[in-house]
């Protein structure tokens, strides 16, 4: 069986150098119906996605990172039916809230009004809250968002109705919070930000943009296809069948020491799944892809053998030179983060994910990566090159790479 990966990225858009490229981000999104519901950093333009799957002809899609669901969307609408994965469990959950856009729009704007109405009436004088959530928001908020939620437990309504309505209130707590609280970014309380929208004007406004999206997604593609994202590992995708997909689109994460898990504090701390950021290693980390120095020192024991695992020998050479700098230069750094575990334990999770892919895919399927690089304390991470011959040496027949911008350009 030969797999190949996609010949080219580029080619689907003209590039400017008067024009700032936002192809592989998710800024695009937020101008698309259904997209915008929740603005997702960590993901790319939908647009993109939707020029891919149609160039390439694609009928069955894996996304082993589905994020936000932006493949999955794409999907419904190109008619194709696709799998996410999507181990971040509070992730896994907007991105599966966002493909109930098939339901009536009718009930959802009646359930709105009702939560609305309900909670409006609500009082809740509560004196104690979790440390983050007296943090983000005044007295005169925090009273509001807990009814919203209050009124959500109590509304009756069809699981699909009320995960939507779940989305909804989740997707305006940072809209309505004074402080740092930029969409899917750390929470920074000392910061501030002038625009601050009323939580129910909030909830109301976003009500009328779903409803609206729904209404007219509906209309242009009454036909949809059956996409879902499993809560599953990208290294063991149990439930995708042998050589099913002939197209995979994915992000994995980046190896640059951003915390994913820490990206949903302030939610899963608003919703009582969590109650501060020790929880996070246990309850989120440990679903993920290596790619943070926090998760890597938690698990330190685990990765140190990896150095001798069979999966990243293609690369060892390259990676054992890379964790000897990053091991003795992080000892003249003031806070001696383990770079050299996460590199690590971050190709030998990304090998694993190559030979699942393998086994989902049919002969001659593509595969597309949008990648970034790394380089820390200074020390340079050819993930490009290492992942491409991870994927070499899983099955697959040949790789390139099109650099599309450049670091730290948005």
């Amino acid at each position: 069986m030969m797999h190949e990966v996609n010949e080219s990225q580029l080619e689907l858009f003209e590039f400017s150098s008067k024009k700032k490229d936002t192809s592989m981000t998710f800024a695009d999104n937020m101008k698309l119906p259904i997209h915008r519901w929740f603005r997702y950093s960590a993901g790319f333009s939908g647009a993109w996605v939707k020029d891919l799957i149609k160039k390439k002809a694609a009928n069955h899609v894996i996304d082993p990172f589905a994020g936000s669901g932006t493949v999955m969307l794409e999907s419904e609408f190109a008619g194709i039916n696709s799998y996410g994965v999507e181990s971040h469990p509070f992730v896994n959950r907007i991105g599966n809230a966002k493909l109930y856009w098939k339901e009536n729009p009718n009930n959802f704007k009646k359930a709105a009004n009702q939560l609305h109405d309900l909670a409006e009436k609500l009082a809740i004088k509560q004196s104690k809250y979790p440390p983050l959530i007296q943090k983000c928001y005044p007295p005169e908020v925090i009273e509001k968002l807990p009814a919203l939620k209050e009124a959500w437990i109590s509304l009756e309504e069809e699981k699909p109705i009320k995960e939507l309505l779940w989305f909804l209130i989740t997707s305006i707590l940072r809209k309505t919070s004074p402080v740092g609280t930029a969409s899917w970014q750390y929470v920074l309380p000392n910061k501030s930000k002038s625009k601050v929208i009323d939580p129910f004007l909030a909830f109301q406004a976003k009500a009328h943009e779903m409803m609206s999206d729904m209404r007219v997604m509906q209309n242009n593609y009454p036909q949809f296809s059956h996409s879902q994202i499993l809560a599953e590992d990208a290294r063991n995708m149990n439930s995708i069948p042998d050589q099913w997909a002939d197209l995979v689109i994915t992000s994995p994460p980046y190896a640059n020491n951003y915390d994913y898990g820490d990206a949903t504090r302030l939610e899963m701390t608003f919703w009582g799944e969590i109650e501060g950021w020790g929880d996070l290693q246990d309850l989120v980390r440990k679903n993920l892809i290596v790619s943070c120095t926090q998760h890597a020192t938690k698990i330190r024991k685990t990765i140190v053998p990896q150095i001798e695992s069979n999966e990243i020998e293609p690369i060892k050479k390259e990676l054992e030179i890379v964790y000897q700098k990053l091991s003795e230069i992080r000892l003249t750094k003031g806070g001696k983060k383990n770079y050299q575990l996460m590199v690590l334990a971050y190709f030998h999770d990304l090998a694993q994910v190559f030979k699942e892919l393998r086994r989902t895919t049919k002969s001659n399927s593509e595969m597309c990566f949008v990648i970034g690089d790394s380089a820390p304390y200074g020390i340079y991470v050819p993930v490009e090159k290492w992942l491409g011959e991870l994927a070499l040496a899983n099955g697959f027949n040949s790789f390139t790479f099109e650099k599309l911008r450049d670091r730290n350009t948005k």
